[in-house]
């Protein structure tokens, strides 16, 4: 798989990244009894972590090297899992690892981004990941409660003390990444920029391109969009009438409101157009709809997350696609985002 620098680093990464999400089991649920008890639950978690084996394989074996985790994914079993397959199922030297921190399960505060809290997840997340280091650590959400440099600051002891080669952000909006970035070139003393910005973007959500993505093309901020599939819209299995495909997050009470925004009739018109794509190149809608995600401007490498290892391989043999130049234009003119103003005169610029 070709790799790509992320941003204006040395860091070369897989231009596809393997997501983990789904390695939780209930999509991000806490697992019962956190990482590493499971007790009552032995042989489901078997198929869970062979399901989970089977992936990263499939993942290596394509030349992927980019796995991104987070600590509150499954409140910890994507990291304990993913630890316990590097250097027995894949060799430490040959992976990109990229976990996040900050983000808490607690209903009056979306994230903690204080120094204490993320460097003592920092700690706890290489312990379950069984590795004295990350290569990216990534700052999971925007804290408004903690002043942004002390965020910053605890980034830069991390990737100063050598647990992280590393550090980005994940969830932060273009003013947000602005301020962050400019903050470090200012500030003295401050030797770590940050290398990367995770954030949703896909045919059905380009909303990135107003004011985040230029903000990280100034910075020379490499972007990881996550959903690159529309969360699941893009594959097109929602694009017959009726109850959606058992075993979808469509079908799945919990995930249901996740992918009901992006069935409108707006959303409806580009999945058509990505299913008529394909079918002219004959090729599945999702190779076409990550195609064209992972060769736009500032993109770095989308984070694909999938709930078998047959589906990842699926998304992996998008390798040797690119879209023709008639179909590019033609996906960008049914997806093109509404600008009003200010946005109209600001994008002409």
């Amino acid at each position: 798989m070709e790799l790509r620098h992320l941003g204006r680093t040395g860091l070369r990464v897989s231009r596809i990244g393997l997501g983990t999400l789904s390695w939780a089991r209930g999509g991000g649920e806490p697992a019962p009894g956190g990482p590493g008890t499971y007790s009552g639950l032995q042989e489901p978690y078997e198929r869970h972590e062979q399901n989970a084996i089977d992936q990263l394989k499939t993942f290596w074996e394509a030349g992927g090297t980019l796995v991104d985790t987070a600590d509150v994914y499954g409140d910890g079993e994507a990291e304990y899992l993913l630890g316990r397959m590097v250097g027995s199922l894949v060799p430490r030297r040959e992976l990109v690892i990229a976990t996040k921190a900050g983000s808490v399960p607690d209903p009056d505060r979306r994230a903690d981004c204080s120094r204490g809290h993320l460097l003592a997840a920092l700690d706890a997340s290489l312990e379950r990941l069984g590795t004295d280091y990350v290569d990216l650590w990534q700052v999971h959400a925007w804290d408004p409660y903690t002043p942004l440099e002390e965020t910053l600051q605890a980034l830069d002891t991390a990737v100063s003390s050598g647990r992280a080669r590393y550090a980005g952000v994940s969830g932060f909006s273009g003013w947000q990444l602005a301020k962050a970035g400019t903050w470090q070139l200012a500030a003295p003393g401050v030797r770590h920029p940050l290398a990367s910005t995770q954030m949703e973007y896909s045919l059905l959500q380009r909303g990135v391109e107003r004011e985040v993505l230029p903000a990280a093309r100034d910075l020379g901020i490499g972007l990881l969009p996550s959903s690159p599939l529309g969360r699941g819209v893009l594959t097109g299995k929602y694009r017959q009438p009726g109850p959606p495909p058992a075993g979808s997050r469509g079908a799945s009470e919990r995930l249901a409101p996740f992918v009901e925004p992006y069935l409108d009739e707006t959303a409806g018109r580009i999945v058509d157009a990505v299913a008529i794509a394909a079918d002219g190149l004959a090729l599945p809608p999702l190779q076409v709809a990550l195609a064209w995600v992972r060769d736009r401007p500032g993109v770095v490498a989308p984070i694909v997350g999938a709930r078998t290892a047959e589906q990842l391989a699926e998304a992996l043999s998008v390798e040797g696609l690119s879209l023709p130049g008639e179909i590019r234009a033609a996906l960008d003119d049914v997806s093109a985002p509404v600008h009003r103003y200010p946005d109209q005169d600001w994008s002409e610029l």
